[in-house]
C-alpha cells in the first residue's frame, strides 16, 4: 500500500499492486485496474517512487535492480 494525497488534503492509502495507469492532465490522476480513478497531489515521479519502494518492501523488485545496467545488463554467475 502506498500513501498518497487527495485533492482536497486528505490522506489516501491505494493497493499499488492495482495501479494500472499514472497521468498528469496536468493533475496526477491514478487509475486502478478497476476502473477506479483517483486524483492526488503528488507528482507521477512521488507516484512512482512509493510504488517502487512499496514493491521492494515486499520483495518484488529486488533492491539492487538498478545494478542490471550498470554491469550490462546481467548478474554474474559464480
Amino acid at each position: 500500500m502506498i500513501s498518497l494525497t487527495a485533492l482536497r488534503g486528505t490522506p489516501i492509502v491505494l493497493n499499488a499492486l492495482l495501479i494500472e495507469a499514472v497521468r498528469a492532465t496536468p493533475d496526477t490522476t491514478i487509475q486502478l485496474v478497476g476502473g477506479q480513478t483517483y486524483v492526488v497531489r503528488e507528482t507521477i515521479e512521488q507516484v512512482q517512487e512509493a510504488t517502487i519502494a512499496f514493491y521492494q518492501q515486499i520483495g518484488l523488485i529486488r533492491m539492487n535492480a538498478g545494478r542490471r545496467q550498470e554491469d550490462g545488463g546481467r548478474e554474474k554467475e559464480e
